[in-house]
């Protein structure tokens, strides 16, 4: 059974830092690109940061370049999200995305997503 289960979400003044957790199962994550979304209230689910099978590839989107920093480790089948210098335009569910590659490729997994708010 797959699972995707995000942790570290919470309430956190404008300048703070959060770091965001997805513990995998069920699958080959060394098989898998990784990815953070985020969606906030009344707009659109979009890419914050993805990281390559391997580590050795990451994007953010513009907004975050700077901030946030995204990692993985292989062997814990686990990829994180550090989020420094946030800001209340940062307020959104945080959501951990799997995308398989080669013959895995068409394989998505998503987890149920975590509270990110940023307010004072």
């Amino acid at each position: 059974q797959v699972q995707l289960v995000e942790s570290g979400g919470g309430l956190v003044q404008p300048g703070g830092s959060l770091r965001l957790s997805c513990a995998t199962s069920g699958f080959t994550f060394s098989r898998f690109d990784m990815s953070w979304y985020r969606q906030a209230p009344g707009k659109e689910r979009e890419l914050v940061a993805r990281i390559s099978s391997t580590g050795g590839s990451t994007n953010y989107a513009d907004s975050v370049k700077g901030r946030f920093t995204i990692s993985r480790v292989n062997v814990k089948n686990t990829v994180y999200l550090q989020m420094n210098s946030l800001k209340p335009e940062d307020t959104a569910v945080y959501y951990c995305n799997a995308a398989g590659i080669g013959y895995l490729f068409g394989n998505n997994y998503w987890g149920q997503g975590t509270q990110v708010t940023v307010s004072s």
